[in-house]
């Protein structure tokens, strides 16, 4: 197809679009470049094309590992956390807090972990667990009981 998106699969072309998103490029981004399918495209393949789903789904979980390793790597990066305060003759006199930087750091934080919480929520989801126990923190006491009510059957023949 001269000068257009290519919209037939090839195993090339799934394979280099995999690699992309494995590496952490969003479908919208890794779409955008030229000799690349459209989204729509891309998801004909993952119904049409087993192979592709498969191998589009270890993309993703890669991407995902790549994400949660990312975390570690916003959070040491201090870089821009200070900024020089200078006085009027333009001289160091101290530092302090970027808080733009720090709030920036903090989001890029808290958007990769809730989106890793929501994709794969059994390795990076909240956990909980719940504990019931009964009266002063004992063992819960279960009743249970069952009445049984027996009532006189008539004969069929019996009016």
């Amino acid at each position: 197809m001269a000068g257009g998106r290519p919209t037939d699969y090839t195993p090339e072309l799934a394979a280099e679009i995999c690699s992309r998103l494995s590496v952490g490029n969003s479908m919208r981004k890794v779409c955008e470049d030229e000799g690349m399918p459209d989204r729509s495209s891309i998801f004909l393949w993952m119904s049409k094309y087993p192979e592709f789903s498969s191998q589009y789904a270890n993309a993703k979980l890669e991407a995902a590992e790549s994400l949660a390793e990312e975390l570690f790597d916003i959070a040491d990066d201090g870089r821009n956390d200070w900024m020089e305060t200078l006085d009027r003759e333009g001289n160091v006199v101290g530092f302090k807090a970027n808080g733009e930087s720090i709030q920036r750091s903090r989001l890029r934080v808290d958007t990769r972990k809730w989106y890793l919480s929501k994709i794969m929520p059994k390795k990076y989801g909240e956990k909980s667990q719940m504990e019931l126990t009964g009266a002063n923190g004992g063992a819960m006491k279960h009743d249970h009981a069952v009445e049984w009510v027996v009532q006189p059957v008539k004969p069929i023949n019996e009016t």
